[in-house]
């Protein structure tokens, strides 16, 4: 089988869940009423988080690991209900290893993937306090358990550029790898990549190196073609919203004007990527000649020095890697997400690129990942 016992795995997606001390235990006694924190729901028997006199009711969103797919839901009700493995980076190395991955990049839950929970609430000094909070978590105590199996990923306080900017120099100090961001700002009552208002962002993190991570769905917004549709319709469509990002992307003069900068598609699917590529390629040709675009690059080119993405399982993508690109694809866990194949996603990668050359399974597997989060090529 071309996925050897000398690739280790590296996934570019999976989840952590901040446990019930994260914020409070990182913030100023005076803001522990307000700071996150879990309580007891008393009429249901059910656990939630409290933000700045709010309840939000995912404790754990999704975290459904080890549990047969009969039992899947979108929330479990309590921290009982989950793996240890979701919120103690000890616990989660077992279960790394049962998985036979070698090392994650986990986003946070309750902060949401590029940490637009901090966006709500009043209290603006708070919020830089959370945001700050659970990145110290991130890098000083659930990467610092094993610095060479968990990539660490931040996220920032997006209310505020200059803010941005600083937590992008304190966290790169201290040894970031990711920046999580959202995948379209604008939904967010945010300004688009057109503005230039994200520009000082963009320039710090491609000079620290940190590729910005845009989870699909980080926009808090979900495709939904009809009101009435059910979970599956929006969960089977969520990959449009990485193919939104990219046309807007590869359109907009970000990536022209921060040539280092590397855009990672998080948990959005490879497959779909020849179509956007033969696409954008085609109307580029067609219509930039009027309109506002650049008129010298083409959009297929952009996308190959800039962009990666990811799959948990998607035959139709590795079956199309030359038109993607082979070093532009990178492999999930998507852990603790009923999307995951815990505990048997080595095997059924393995039996997915049964067909594809060695040098290629190894970059898709484990190199590419190395090469895109700055991890070298030291294995122990």
């Amino acid at each position: 089988m071309p996925l050897t016992d000398a690739m280790q795995l590296i996934s570019t997606d999976d989840h952590l869940v901040e446990h019930t001390d994260v914020y409070r235990e990182r913030v100023p006694a005076r803001f522990h009423d307000a700071a996150p924190h879990i309580v007891d729901l008393e009429d249901t028997g059910a656990q939630a988080w409290s933000y700045q006199g709010r309840i939000y009711p995912e404790v754990a969103l999704n975290a459904v690991a080890g549990k047969p797919p009969e039992e899947f839901g979108m929330e479990p009700m309590r921290f009982d209900d989950i793996r240890a493995g979701c919120y103690d980076p000890i616990e989660r190395l077992r279960d790394m290893d049962l998985d036979g991955t070698w090392a994650q990049l986990n986003f946070p839950t309750f902060a949401k993937p590029a940490g637009t929970m901090f966006l709500r609430g009043q209290d603006r000094e708070l919020a830089l306090l959370c945001v700050q909070a659970v990145n110290d978590f991130v890098l000083d105590e659930w990467c610092a358990a094993a610095p060479d199996r968990f990539i660490p990923l931040v996220v920032l306080p997006l209310w505020d550029v200059a803010g941005c900017v600083d937590e992008i120099e304190r966290t790169a100090a201290k040894g970031a790898k990711a920046i999580g961001f959202p995948e379209h700002p604008v939904p967010l009552k945010l300004p688009s990549w057109y503005t230039g208002h994200w520009d000082p962002v963009f320039a710090a993190a491609q000079a620290a190196g940190l590729p910005l991570c845009l989870h699909f769905g980080s926009s808090g917004r979900v495709p939904q073609p009809s009101p009435e549709a059910p979970p599956p319709v929006w969960i089977s469509l969520m990959g449009t919203n990485s193919i939104e990002t990219t046309a807007d992307l590869l359109f907009s003069p970000v990536l022209h004007q921060f040539p280092d900068l590397r855009i990672v598609l998080s948990e959005g699917g490879v497959g779909w990527m020849p179509w956007l590529l033969e696409r954008c390629d085609y109307t580029w040709e067609r219509h930039r000649h009027y309109t506002d675009v650049n008129r010298d690059v083409r959009p297929s080119e952009l996308f190959r020095q800039h962009f990666s993405g990811c799959f948990i399982e998607d035959l139709a993508g590795l079956r199309a890697r030359d038109l993607i690109g082979v070093d532009n694809i990178t492999w999930e866990s998507d852990y603790p997400h009923s999307d995951s194949n815990w505990p048997n996603s080595r095997t059924r990668l393995r039996d997915a690129v049964e067909d594809i050359p060695d040098d290629e399974v190894h970059k898709i597997s484990e190199l590419n990942a190395r090469r895109l989060f700055g991890l070298g090529m030291t294995r122990s």
